[in-house]
């Protein structure tokens, strides 16, 4: 591992070439607790398309060496699925002021070098270069504390995320749908969004 770890910003179009190493990459971390996401390819494939298909949209990656360790996308809310954007409606949320970082990813030999410090900054520095919003927000899922899959040492990541000035707003939730480890179908997933404020 490298200790020249080297964080750029990319949008639109100058992501294709990146698409297949970020979809591996998500599978592979989305696998831990709490997601255990079952996912494929050719699905992360169509969904990262979104983000090439909007200008507006960036992905900031993590590289060590040449090789992709990490990655954060965002996007703003307006161009997102109905499902993210009903509980904003619901509570008189202006989407165009809506900045939406929708997750990171990181190798687990990564972590704890401050590059998720790094992911939201760049996220952030992106939606004030655009301009216009009010709030930054994302959304995490919520498990039981009894699920039989939870670390023993798992350790929520509030502190981290209440640190780089998040909220968390219980009033603003939704659920996404797709397969766990061990099940043999979808189910759906509540999440509940954190938001930070303009100042």
């Amino acid at each position: 591992m490298s200790k020249n770890i080297r964080i750029e910003r990319k949008s639109g179009i100058a992501l294709q070439d990146y698409i297949p190493e970020l979809a591996r990459l998500r599978i592979q971390v989305f696998r831990e607790f709490p997601y255990l996401y079952d996912g494929t390819v050719d699905y992360e494939k169509k969904y990262l398309q979104t983000y090439i298909d909007c200008p507006e949209s960036v992905i900031v990656l993590a590289f060590d060496d040449n090789k992709i360790v990490g990655a954060s996308t965002a996007i703003p809310m307006k161009y997102e699925t109905d499902e993210l954007k009903k509980p904003f409606l619901e509570h008189d949320y202006n989407l165009d002021e809506v900045f939406y970082c929708s997750e990171s990813v990181l190798d687990s030999n990564y972590r704890g070098l401050g590059i998720g410090v790094r992911f939201f900054e760049q996220r952030e520095a992106h939606a004030e270069e655009l301009g216009g919003f009010k709030h930054i927000t994302f959304c995490c899922v919520e498990r039981p504390l009894d699920h039989p899959r939870r670390p023993a040492n798992h350790v929520p990541l509030d502190k981290f995320w209440n640190k780089r000035g998040y909220v968390k707003h219980p009033e603003l939730t939704t659920s996404y749908t797709w397969k766990d480890l061990d099940d043999t179908e979808e189910t759906p997933k509540p999440m509940t969004f954190w938001l930070k404020h303009d100042s």
